[in-house]
C-alpha cells in the first residue's frame, strides 16, 4: 500500500465496514442463511461457495455479490474485491454503504484515482453532517495527497479537521497539503492550530519552517528548525534543515556541526553529506572536504554541487584532467550555474585552449545578462528581486 493508503486508514481509526443489507424475511431463505452463518463464523471458503450458489438461484440479487466482494476485501483481495462491489451496483446502485465499500477496495488497493471518483459519488448521497460524511472527506482528502495532487486535498482535509478539533494526524497532513500547494498561509493557520494540542511537536514546526523559507523569511524559518530540534532532536531531516539555513547565511561552523548532527542521526542522508563538504571547502579544510564530497559523488552522481566542488578542489591540487571532469559533469546537471562556467573558462585558458575558454565566458556572461534584466524588470514592475537559496556561496571567479 501506499503511504497515503496508510495514513488515511489510521486516520480514520478503523477499517471497512459491511454492507447493511434488508432484513431476512418471516421464510428466510435457507440457503442465503447458511451463507450468512459461515461468514459471520469466519469460515470462508463455505461462505464464498454458499454466496455463489445463492447467487444463481438469485441472479438479479446484490446481496450475494456484495457479500462476496467482502470476504475478498477481508482477505485483502482488494484488486478481485471491486468487480464484484461494481457487479452488486450495477443490479441496485442504491444499496447503502456499498459505494463507499468499493471506494474503500479501490483506495487499499492502491487505485487512488478510481476510489476518489466513487467517494465523491457516494458523498453526494450523505448527510454532511454524517460519521460517513467525515470518512469521506478524510478518504478523498488522502486518496488526493496520495496522488501528489496537494492543492485537490487540502478543502477535503480542511472539512475534515473543521469537525475534529482534537485530530492532530489530520491536521499535519493539512499542512503538508498546503505546504506542497503552496498555500503558505493555510500551513500558519493550521500550524497555529496544532499548538493548541502539541505545543511541542517537531514535525509541525518543521513544516512551518519550511513554509517560513518558501516566503523569504530566513530568521523564522531558522527559528522553527531550531525549535523542531529542541523538541526532538531525532526528528528526520530537521538538523539538515537548521544546517541548510546556516548554509545560506554563511555560518558555516555552525552549519557543519548540524549536518553531523543530520549524519549521526542518519549515516546515508546524501544532502548532510554534500552540504558538510562544501562547508569545509568554505572553511579551507580541503582534505575532509574531498573526503566527503567524494563519498557523496559516489552515493549520488547527480549532485552537481559535489562535481563544481571537487572541480574547484583538484584544480587546486593541479589535477587539471580530474578538474575538468569534474567540472563538465557540473556543468552537464546545471548548465545555469555561472559559478561552473567561469571556472571551466579559467580552466580552459590556463590549458591554453581559447576557443574553449571563450565560450565558457561567453556563456556565464549570458547569464548574468539574463539574471540582470530579470532584476530590471523586477524593479520597474516593482518586486525586486530576492537571492536564491539555492546558489552556491562560492565567491564568482573573474576571468
Amino acid at each position: 500500500m501506499t503511504r497515503a493508503v496508510h495514513l488515511g486508514l489510521s486516520l480514520l481509526l478503523g477499517t471497512a465496514t459491511a454492507v447493511a443489507f434488508g432484513q431476512a424475511t418471516a421464510s428466510p431463505d435457507r440457503q442465503r442463511q447458511a451463507a450468512l452463518a459461515s461468514e459471520q463464523a469466519g469460515n470462508i471458503v463455505e461462505a464464498e461457495t454458499e454466496w455463489r450458489s445463492y447467487a444463481k438461484v438469485h441472479p438479479s440479487n446484490p446481496e450475494p455479490y456484495a457479500h462476496l466482494a467482502i470476504l475478498e476485501a477481508r482477505q485483502e483481495h482488494f484488486k478481485e474485491a471491486v468487480p464484484l462491489y461494481r457487479k452488486a451496483l450495477a443490479l441496485d446502485p442504491n444499496v447503502q454503504g456499498l459505494r463507499l465499500n468499493l471506494g474503500l477496495a479501490l483506495f487499499k488497493g492502491g487505485d487512488l484515482q478510481g476510489a476518489i471518483a466513487e467517494f465523491l459519488a457516494a458523498r453526494k448521497s450523505v448527510p454532511s453532517d454524517s460519521p460517513d460524511a467525515q470518512r469521506l472527506d478524510i478518504l478523498t482528502g488522502m486518496a488526493h495527497y496520495g496522488l501528489a495532487q496537494y492543492a485537490e486535498a487540502v478543502p477535503f482535509l480542511k472539512h475534515a479537521t473543521t469537525r475534529d478539533q482534537q485530530n492532530l494526524p489530520l491536521r499535519l497532513a493539512l499542512a503538508h497539503s498546503c505546504l506542497w500547494s503552496k498555500q503558505l498561509q493555510c500551513v500558519m493557520d493550521v500550524y497555529h492550530e496544532i499548538l493548541t494540542l502539541n505545543s511541542e511537536s517537531a514535525e509541525a514546526d518543521m513544516i512551518a519552517g519550511e513554509a517560513m523559507d518558501e516566503m523569504k523569511d530566513t530568521e523564522g524559518s531558522t527559528r522553527m528548525f531550531r525549535a523542531a530540534i529542541k523538541a526532538n532532536p531525532k526528528e528526520p531531516s530537521a538538523h539538515f534543515a537548521l544546517g541548510y539555513m546556516l548554509w545560506t547565511q554563511k555560518i558555516y561552523p555552525e552549519a557543519s556541526k548540524e549536518f553531523l548532527a543530520e549524519l549521526a542521526n542518519d549515516p546515508n542522508h546524501v544532502q548532510s553529506m554534500l552540504y558538510l563538504g562544501d562547508t569545509y571547502l568554505q572553511l579551507n579544510n580541503q582534505p575532509e572536504a574531498q573526503r566527503i564530497l567524494e563519498k557523496t559523488r559516489g552515493l549520488d552522481p547527480t549532485l552537481a554541487l559535489a562535481h563544481l566542488d571537487l572541480g574547484v578542489i583538484y584544480t587546486d591540487q593541479d589535477r587539471t584532467e580530474d578538474a575538468l571532469r569534474e567540472l563538465v559533469i557540473a556543468e552537464k546537471l546545471d548548465p545555469q550555474d555561472v559559478n561552473v562556467h567561469w571556472r571551466l573558462g579559467r580552466l580552459y585558458r590556463a590549458a591554453g585552449k581559447k576557443d574553449e575558454a571563450k565560450a565558457e565566458f561567453d556563456k556565464a556572461s549570458s547569464i548574468n545578462k539574463a539574471v540582470d534584466d530579470d532584476l530590471l524588470k523586477k524593479i520597474a514592475n516593482g518586486k525586486p528581486r530576492v537571492p536564491s537559496a539555492d546558489a552556491t556561496p562560492l565567491d564568482t571567479p573573474q576571468p
